[in-house]
């Protein structure tokens, strides 16, 4: 099976984002919780549902570019943990000395946003896992107001029921403000075969039929439950033990086998280990990275817009604590690539030297942290001047903060 992407991820933005009834119903929710203006809305799903990939895409492809949105993993989370978080989001890469700094910049950052029209989005993931003193910060922030209207709109995601959670006498802001609930729902039967036929198309395999037959995919489904995350594990799983399609029903792993929990399924999208380099089209732009010496990851840049940095939904992510959650982005202009920095707080160096933005050719070095990146387009040799679209959007992005500048840079070249 000759695949230019790999169809099944279980970390990071899917390969081909699949739609289907629940999905299609969450990002409803979500839009609506948004654009209410006591916005606040709970979003349950049992692990490996999609809630990330489902928040992930509304707020990627349905809010506006200049609409400041924050989602927050709230697991283990305290007070300072939490504001720090929702701070770099919103594109302040600043270290306060207090937890009271940090909801100070917060409240000011939120209130003149509202008062503009534009009252952030904020998601909390894993409510029921967040710390009480994140918890109460959380109320703090449901408190805010202006002109009538909740200063900033969120949505709490648990996999636990939050009904619970809320009504508790500390948590009363957000039982106040309550808009609506939304449980997600598993794949159905025929939805767990167009999803997994559309993964497969997406990473470029022309006979879905052939490499996944029906019978397959129903045993696939049966095992899931429907649930996309275990839907891809188990796949992945299915594909490693094949060797070479067809699949076949036995190749499936089965519910309750000790000898392959779910846990321990291998996932194909698993971020390679030293001196492991995956399969890549040589045809394309590529890039090579290396971290004290060994090549860790190399990574095609398939797309207009390529983002790098430490969170896993970055196109190249890499987890490192140098390296700024957004921290840089290749932008794809006819047949030049150029790289720009996102105000990272380590910065980026092209060549030893550091950049704002860098029209980049062959053999080039990008050092972000610690991490070394060599891009390879064997088409270009010689370096041409940045072209003005980039220049344009580099300098309305030095006056915006960082989270603006990313949404900015997303729109270059469209």
């Amino acid at each position: 099976m000759d695949l230019k992407n790999l169809p099944f991820r279980a970390r990071g933005t899917p390969t081909t984002f699949v739609t289907y009834s629940s999905q299609k119903a969450a990002s409803k929710f979500l839009d609506k919780t948004r654009n209410n203006k006591r916005g606040m809305g709970l979003f349950h799903g049992p692990p490996r549902s999609g809630k990330t990939s489902i928040i992930w895409n509304y707020a990627t492809s349905t809010i506006p570019a200049d609409h400041p949105v924050a989602i927050v993993d709230g697991n283990g989370m305290d007070e300072t943990a939490l504001l720090q978080a929702i701070l770099d989001q919103f594109g302040y890469d600043v270290n306060f000395n207090s937890a009271n700094e940090r909801f100070n910049m917060v409240r000011v950052f939120v209130t003149q946003q509202a008062s503009s029209g534009s009252a952030p989005f904020l998601v909390v993931e894993n409510l029921d896992a967040l710390e009480p003193s994140g918890q109460v910060a959380l109320c703090e922030l449901a408190a805010l107001e202006v002109s009538g209207k909740c200063a900033i709109r969120m949505v709490l995601t648990s996999i636990q029921p939050m009904m619970p959670i809320v009504r508790k006498p500390t948590m009363k802001p957000i039982l106040n403000r309550l808009t609506g609930e939304f449980q997600l729902k598993p794949l159905e039967l025929k939805e767990t075969r167009k999803y997994l036929r559309k993964k497969l198309i997406g990473a470029g395999c022309r006979n879905p039929e052939h490499v996944i037959p029906t019978d397959v995919c129903d045993r696939l489904h049966m095992e899931s439950g429907g649930l996309p995350g275990v839907i891809d594990r188990l796949a992945a799983a299915a594909f490693s033990k094949c060797g070479k399609p067809p699949l076949k029903i036995d190749d499936v792993p089965r519910k309750g086998n000790p000898e392959s929990p779910i846990d321990n399924i291998p996932v194909l999208s698993e971020e390679p280990q030293a001196d492991v380099e995956p399969e890549i089209d040589s045809s394309l732009p590529h890039l090579i990275v290396t971290f004290e010496g060994k090549t860790v990851n190399k990574a095609e840049i398939n797309k207009e817009r390529f983002m790098i940095g430490r969170s896993e939904h970055n196109d190249l992510p890499i987890d490192h604590e140098y390296i700024s959650r957004q921290h840089a982005v290749l932008v794809r202009i006819g047949n030049a690539t150029v790289i720009l920095d996102l105000k990272s707080r380590n910065e980026t160096y092209v060549n030893g030297k550091s950049i704002d933005n860098q029209v980049l050719i062959n053999n080039d070095i990008i050092s972000i942290g610690d991490h070394r990146i060599k891009f390879v387009d064997l088409a270009v040799t010689q370096r041409a001047s940045t072209p003005n679209e980039v220049d344009d959007a580099t300098t309305v992005a030095k006056s915006l903060d960082k989270a603006a500048a990313r949404r900015l840079l997303r729109a270059v070249g469209d």
